[in-house]
């Protein structure tokens, strides 16, 4: 009896701090009225502000590479590798920027600060743009590569504090804003799926009007989640205390923290729970050798994750093919619109998000319900399946690349013609379809699995998956150009600057090969996590008669 009563007390002190952990503030600190924060009033201008931040990297980092290319005169595969180590960078960082927010800041505040850290750095790459004294002299790298003077000095140094100033911005901006709008929504609503889809929706306008309509709106009508501590902590302890307990059971007992947690995975876990007790029943042990079940829980949603979040990463080495070579691509291909009118190769990447302003409201609108009513999933199909779908068709999008980069190459080596920019197209558009899926399922997935205090943290999980997908491309890059110039005389696949002396189609075809096989691994950690997943434990409180029943 003595036993039980315990257990109750440490449950109800569990059960409070809980419910202290899910309270939200306004933007005084004080406890938020439902009726008048949060819902789609605050979380509209949290999509506003990813609009802006988005289309602000979309202005760098798509033209990017043939500023660095024309202006910087670094080699193609060196600016290749400068478009993506930026880009890796980024999504790195994201990290960061969720650790701040879950553990100091606030998403608020980290949102607020280091966006105006990104803005300064924008403003210094304007500067430099503009002002030639800032740059090497003008040379065409085409024809004239050798003789061109590469930037070095402080012309070099100018460029890359100004471009690792809008990567660390917008780093620890990123999962700040998605976390945030997120956080206005009860996480079991249909509305928080809805949100998903209008946030990748906001693709489209600037940032600094964003972050000053943010201060007046998103203090008034917002709803904020106040940090909860260092969550790295935590997860060291289960750790350690696992570690620690590695040669106890857990007791049989149903009243015991063991028989309270509810994911049979990793059960080597548990032990993390498991008290010490003298013959007085009241020692207090150290929170590195007694864990409570809602921190073991996160640890093994932590580690449950892992593998979904692995598999996308050759899929963002997909996308950064889009944001360096398929644009040199368009650059050796007509670009001619009309008499006075050419098209700007890197505007190329506009395609998807040109379809998917029409592709996702009749996504939301029509394939959501008539899905809902086969499935009965809220969101039609489940954040896995999205992504799932997203995975394969990301396969197309290479093999339509490496198809059209054979046909540019015999065109124009064989005919002497040069074939039309539209022809890049499909590439774009199967990639912009399976960016959609991919991307607002993986996010969507991450949210609902994190417990309170890591959704920022979560978010930025996804993020991570960009930056080692860029990474990896960055080394695939070097390993074929490598092992490809040691086995031919004729050079690298990737080793010249002229696209018509490379074979980027192979290169391509490479890419196709590593997707489809990355969707079958995807295929069986997606069943494993179906079959070992339980949804987070819900917080349960003494009823009037003795008996447990949940928190609402």
């Amino acid at each position: 009896m003595e036993e039980r009563r315990g257990n109750i007390k440490a449950e109800n002190e569990m059960n409070i701090n809980m419910k202290e952990e899910q309270s939200t503030l306004d933007w005084r600190g004080r406890p938020s009225n439902p009726n008048k924060h949060g819902d789609f009033q605050a979380a509209s201008f949290v999509l506003g502000l990813q609009a802006f931040e988005i289309m602000a990297i979309a202005a760098v980092g798509n033209n990017l590479i043939t500023y660095v290319i024309n202006e910087m005169h670094f080699s193609l595969s060196n600016s290749a590798n400068i478009v993506t180590n930026f880009v890796r960078t980024i999504f790195l960082l994201a990290l960061l920027g969720g650790y701040l927010s879950d553990s100091f800041l606030g998403s608020f505040w980290t949102m607020l600060i280091f966006g105006f850290v990104e803005l300064s750095g924008l403003i210094l790459l304007s500067v430099q743009a503009h002002v030639p004294q800032l740059k090497p002299p003008k040379c065409n790298m085409v024809t004239d590569g050798e003789k061109c003077e590469e930037a070095k000095g402080v012309k070099c140094l100018i460029f890359f504090v100004a471009l690792y100033l809008v990567a660390l911005g917008s780093g620890c901006v990123k999962p700040n804003m998605i976390a945030h709008g997120a956080d206005q929504f009860n996480i079991q609503t249909k509305k928080l799926s809805t949100y998903f889809n209008a946030a990748y929706f906001a693709f489209s306008v600037g940032e600094l009007f964003a972050l000053t309509l943010l201060i007046w709106i998103q203090t008034h009508a917002g709803i904020n989640k106040p940090p909860q501590g260092s969550i790295f902590t935590p997860v060291a302890q289960v750790l350690v205390a696992a570690i620690l307990k590695r040669k106890q059971i857990c007791p049989s007992n149903p009243n015991s923290n063991c028989s309270m947690l509810q994911t049979q995975r990793f059960r080597f876990l548990d032990k993390a729970c498991i008290k010490n007790e003298d013959g007085n029943n009241r020692r207090k042990e150290s929170p590195w050798r007694l864990c409570s079940v809602s921190q073991v829980e996160k640890v093994k949603i932590l580690i449950a994750v892992i593998p979904i979040f692995g598999c996308t990463i050759v899929f963002n080495t997909i996308l950064a093919q889009l944001q360096t070579f398929s644009v040199q691509q368009g650059s050796a291909m007509d670009t001619q619109l009309t008499n006075s009118f050419h098209i700007p190769p890197a505007s190329l990447q506009s395609i998807p998000y040109i379809m998917l302003i029409f592709i996702l409201p009749l996504y939301h609108k029509f394939f959501v319900p008539f899905a809902t009513n086969i499935t009965g999933h809220e969101s039609g199909i489940s954040p896995l399946q999205r992504i799932g779908s997203g995975l394969f068709l990301a396969t197309f999008s290479m093999i339509s690349a490496a198809l059209l980069e054979k046909k540019r190459r015999e065109s124009a080596l064989h005919s002497g013609k040069t074939i039309s920019i539209f022809w890049i197209t499909p590439q774009f558009l199967i990639f912009g379809l399976s960016e959609m899926l991919t991307a607002v399922g993986l996010i969507e997935f991450f949210y609902k699995q994190s417990l309170n205090g890591m959704q920022a943290t979560f978010t930025a999980i996804t993020y991570c998956s960009y930056s080692f997908g860029f990474y990896l491309s960055s080394v695939l890059v070097s390993l074929v150009n490598k092992i490809t110039s040691a086995s031919s005389n004729a050079g690298g696949w990737l080793s010249y600057n002229d696209l018509n002396k490379n074979r980027l189609d192979l290169f391509y075809w490479l890419l196709a090969v590593l997707s489809f096989l990355n969707f079958l691994n995807y295929l069986f950690w997606a069943r494993w996590h179906s079959h070992h997943s339980s949804p987070p434990p819900q917080p349960t409180a003494l009823s009037k008669d003795g008996g447990y029943e949940n928190i609402p």
